[in-house]
């Protein structure tokens, strides 16, 4: 454990003048040893250690410092260490060391030395082998050194990626999810992709779904407050559609209740097959009776809006009458759980297509089945959702977004790990996110931040033991993230591993340069441009 530096030996950088709970001051010596033989040196978050009369105590630096600058004698100056304390390894009778343990138990002495880490102590803080960890890259203190998350811990109490555009969360959540996958081949994974940049990322280990291309959630799936905000859209709080709407929906599901013996317990919420026919049958009746309460203004209302979007072929995969009274909800479970996997444990909705009125409708539909067939299955399936642009569904703004959505995003981070399903946060703009959504997750991977309220809220969300590591947000490289939370054996400054070309998410910055370098012939682009556009599908034909 102490090969390049042991106690008595070289890594010698200074002795301690000051001890508190969480953190040591120490005084660098008067000619501190250069860079090891493997290249570290003291700077801003090497890793340290000092011994104990039980323990080896390690701790990173966090500030480097002259208290009283001299310009005519430099070499004299006193040089000042503050360390953070991080955990600590046991030593038995004999000597020798147990695993590496967050927390400190027993405090070093005044004047006790300090040394720098080697490779053999990064090893054992920061790689500690368990069968349920998997590496995702490697530590920023030695390349070297792998950093490793643990399965259990990440997925089943939720975890977050948050950074900047640019900075690089697609590829690091393409890395986590594929290392993941590689030792768990049986994971059921649903990925919510805006911008149609993940297929290629899995290319051959998962299903991609949307619109055009296979996706099914047909109408009757939806709860009653997602088909009045997608029927009814800006007047969905209309009192009178409301009460109409689920008049006549309830109405054409009673013949579905009848059939599958259920009328006692069925609601408007019930997920059965039934015909917008009949309910536009039901409407036309209410609509002609004598003694209704409603004005007939707002069966138009609700009528012209269901016919609108019966023959509007941007919401086909919802609407299509094919869709109507086929009971085919196992089978579309199943297609978007992955059950069974089959060789592809990733279901990728590339919801990019979804026309941005629905699109919230259709998040919130996908997390409440997810969580409802947890909840009732007694079958123990895991599923992890990964929800990238979280702040589009659950804004911080109580007056933005759609309210269920962000409810059955909430009841996933607040109970789902009861029942098996996962949530992974992904977000460049953390100050803009339900602040309880963030703080379920119980593992962080923060890549470069440089806005200054959304470095608060991360440090607001992690233990005081990883605050310091937060002040290198802002300096971090493009692939770089501090890693915290219980799916890593401690809080970490990592590199992920670079995904080869092939595999990278399509979320590259467009070469503005390289493509005003020459001039096209764009009719023809054009004019498929708006075709697509017309057609409301990417693969117009």
């Amino acid at each position: 454990m102490d090969g390049e530096n042991s106690q008595t030996g070289t890594g010698r950088i200074g002795r301690i003048i000051a001890v508190s709970a969480a953190a040591v001051i120490v005084l660098l010596e008067t000619d501190p040893p250069g860079p090891t033989r493997r290249g570290r040196t003291i700077e801003m978050g090497a890793l340290v250690k000092l011994h104990t009369r039980l323990s080896t105590v390690f701790g990173m630096i966090n500030a480097l410092r002259v208290p009283l600058p001299s310009l005519a004698t430099p070499d004299e100056d006193l040089k000042i260490i503050e360390i953070e304390l991080l955990g600590e390894m046991l030593r038995d009778e004999a000597g020798e060391h147990g695993d590496f343990r967050r927390g400190v138990s027993a405090f070093p002495a005044i004047e006790a030395p300090v040394y720098l880490a080697t490779d053999e102590d990064l090893a054992g803080v920061y790689a500690p082998r368990a069968s349920q960890s998997v590496p995702i890259g490697t530590i920023y203190q030695a390349s070297s050194v792998p950093a490793y998350v643990r399965v259990d811990d990440l997925m089943g109490k939720h975890f977050s990626v948050v950074g900047t555009t640019g900075s690089g969360k697609s590829c690091a959540v393409a890395t986590i999810l594929r290392a993941v996958i590689d030792s768990s081949p049986n994971a059921h994974v649903i990925l919510l992709d805006p911008h149609n940049e993940y297929s290629r990322a899995f290319p051959d280990r998962a299903v991609v779904l949307g619109p055009d291309d296979g996706l099914r959630l047909p109408f009757w799936l939806l709860n009653f407050d997602e088909l009045a905000e997608f029927v009814l859209g800006n007047d969905a709080s209309d009192g009178e559609q409301r009460k109409i709407l689920a008049e006549i929906v309830l109405a054409a599901k009673q013949a579905a209740f009848q059939r599958l013996r259920i009328e006692k317990v069925g609601s408007v919420d019930t997920p059965v097959p039934y015909r917008m026919s009949d309910a536009l049958t039901y409407l036309d009746r209410a609509a002609g009776s004598l003694n209704r309460p409603e004005s007939i203004s707002a069966f138009q209302n609700v009528k012209g809006r269901l016919v609108a979007l019966q023959n509007d072929t941007r919401f086909s995969f919802v609407f299509s009458s094919a869709l109507s009274m086929r009971d085919d909800m196992s089978e579309i479970l199943s297609q978007l759980f992955r059950i069974p996997v089959d060789g592809k444990p990733i279901t990728i909705l590339d919801i990019s297509a979804v026309p941005s009125e629905v699109l919230n409708v259709i998040v919130s539909l996908v997390c409440r089945l997810t969580f409802d067939f947890a909840m009732w299955s007694e079958t123990a399936t895991p599923v992890t959702i990964v929800c990238e642009e979280a702040h589009r569904y659950a804004p911080r703004d109580k007056e933005l977004g759609f309210e269920p959505a962000k409810r059955a995003l909430s009841r996933i981070a607040k109970e789902g790990r009861k029942y098996g399903v996962a949530l992974c946060v992904v977000s460049q703009r953390p100050s803009d996110l339900a602040p309880s959504l963030l703080s379920e997750c119980n593992t962080m991977f923060a890549l470069r931040m440089t806005n200054h309220d959304d470095q608060d809220i991360l440090r607001d969300t992690v233990s005081e033991a990883s605050y310091g590591l937060m002040d290198f947000l802002p300096a971090l490289r493009n692939g770089e993230a501090i890693a915290v939370g219980e799916g890593v054996s401690m809080p970490m400054r990592i590199a992920f591993a670079e995904l080869p070309a092939e595999f990278r998410p399509k979320s590259s910055t467009a070469s503005f340069s390289r493509s005003w370098s020459q001039d096209v012939d764009g009719r023809g682009a054009v004019r498929e441009t708006v075709e697509r556009w017309r057609r409301g599908m990417r693969n117009a034909t």
